[in-house]
C-alpha cells in the first residue's frame, strides 16, 4: 500500500488522538447529509485556491487552522476515494508533500461504523 493511503484504523486513531487535519473534498450536500466527525469540507473545486490561501484569510473561511507545507496529518477524503486521489495530488503539487487521503472514502467509514 502506498505511503499516502490512511486506512480506517489509522483515521480512527488519529481523530481520537486529535492528530488529524481531516478534508472532506466532496460537495456542500453531501457533507451536510453524512460526514466523518472533524472533518472540514472544501469541496474539491474550491481546493486549489482554498490552500494557496494566506493563513489567517484560511482560518477565518474554514473556522480551522491553515495546513502547513510540512504537516504530516493532513489527510483528504471524498465518497469512495476518486476526488480524494486528485486533492493529493494537487496537495503534493502545491508543495503539501506529507499529504494523504483515505482511500476507502466515506463508503468505508460508513461500512465500518455500522459494526
Amino acid at each position: 500500500m502506498s505511503a499516502s493511503v490512511v486506512t480506517y484504523e489509522q483515521l480512527k486513531a488519529m481523530l481520537a488522538n486529535h492528530s488529524v487535519q481531516l478534508f472532506d473534498v466532496r460537495n456542500p450536500d453531501e457533507f451536510q447529509a453524512g460526514r466523518i466527525p472533524d472533518s472540514v469540507n472544501i469541496p474539491l473545486g474550491q481546493l486549489e485556491e482554498s490552500l494557496k490561501l494566506p493563513p489567517l484569510q484560511f482560518q477565518q473561511q474554514f473556522e480551522v487552522k491553515a495546513p502547513k507545507k510540512e504537516d504530516n496529518d493532513i489527510v483528504f477524503h471524498c465518497r469512495s476515494g476518486k476526488r480524494s486521489l486528485t486533492a493529493l495530488e494537487i496537495a503534493h503539487r502545491l508543495g503539501f508533500s506529507k499529504a494523504r487521503h483515505y482511500a476507502g472514502g466515506y463508503i468505508d467509514w460508513k461500512e465500518h461504523e455500522k459494526k
